[in-house]
């Protein structure tokens, strides 16, 4: 499985880019492979999908829109070919909105998007996209204060306000005990 790459970009087609890494050419399927530079170098995260008759990389910008990818391929109805034109055509932060508030008529935009998977993408997602956006705002430890809040049976909102308010330079158990007093006020 690969993380990403970092190579020149030698070749830009409208569903891909060819990355060349060590004199290899690595062809990459991207949701907007016009983002990039022909000729500069650049450092793409990369998901690797295999199936019994082919192996496909997917790329991406930035860390946040893979791993936005990675929720939407969870979805039952959603593939590798169906989640990247969401992640070209709207916005990650779109996507998210969407999700939350649960605008079926957003997520029916996107090609081959009906009301029936539109509908299972926010069954599904909801409350899950909005911890990671916090998480990459507030820090690494913030996963694992979530999921151990959410087993204790707290609501996402109440989690998000009470985040901010941790010191999170403390141990996770401290961390546990902050955010537990302010919950319990």
């Amino acid at each position: 499985m690969y993380a990403y790459i970092i190579g020149k970009v030698t070749e830009i087609e409208s569903g891909y880019l060819v990355i060349e890494n060590n004199n290899i050419g690595y062809l990459i399927n991207c949701a907007n492979p016009y983002g990039f530079n022909e000729g500069e170098e650049y450092k793409v995260y990369l998901y690797q999908q295999v199936r019994e008759d082919e192996l496909n990389l997917y790329g991406f910008k930035t860390i946040e829109e893979k791993e936005i990818f990675l929720k939407l391929i969870s979805v039952k109805g959603i593939g590798c070919k169906m989640a990247l034109p969401m992640l070209a055509t709207g916005t990650p932060e779109g996507l998210i909105d969407a999700i939350e508030r649960e605008n079926v008529l957003y997520l029916k935009k996107f090609p081959k998007i009906g009301d029936k998977i539109a509908r299972q993408i926010i069954l599904d997602l909801k409350g899950k996209l909005v911890n990671n956006a916090d998480n990459n705002v507030q820090g690494v430890n913030d996963e694992e204060l979530v999921d151990v809040l959410k087993g204790l049976g707290y609501k996402n909102s109440n989690i998000n306000k009470v985040l901010p308010k941790i010191n999170h330079d403390i141990s996770l158990e401290e961390q546990i005990r902050e955010a537990l007093k302010l919950l319990l006020k």
